[in-house]
């Protein structure tokens, strides 16, 4: 029985949340930072990139979605290896879309606070004027 072409987009969510969450949230921002020097100030390229991959969404992201298929045994289009590697790169581009857009829905909430925050400053100060 063939896996429906949708379950792409289901496992491309939970690729795109780990990724996010270890590149991104104060919750591993300690080994991140660890991360961030050691992938400046080791001596070997192997290490250096070794430790930027937990930096970088896109690339963790890889990482994620080789552990989803194994987990699944997902393949796209293909029975065979050859549908394990479009599944790969379909669902890290997804992942990535996900991403995307949770990124500049962030961005959009902060300029909103921001600006939320600065008209409330204004009336605080008695300034009515825009």
């Amino acid at each position: 029985m063939e896996t429906p072409i949708y379950w792409i987009f289901i496992l491309a969510l939970p690729v795109a949340c780990i990724a996010w969450t270890v590149t991104k949230e104060e919750i591993f921002r300690e080994p991140r930072e660890f991360c961030i020097e050691r992938s400046k100030a080791c001596r070997s390229f192997f290490q250096r990139k070794i430790f930027y991959v937990f930096t970088c969404e896109y690339c963790f992201s890889h990482y994620v979605t080789l552990a989803i298929l194994i987990l699944t045994n997902y393949t796209l289009l293909y029975p065979s290896w050859r549908g394990y590697i479009i599944a790969e790169f379909s669902i890290v581009w997804i992942a990535n879309v996900y991403m995307s857009i949770y990124n500049l829905i962030r961005i959009d909430l902060k300029k909103e606070k921001l600006i939320t925050k600065k008209e409330e400053e204004k009336i605080k100060q008695g300034d009515f004027t825009s």
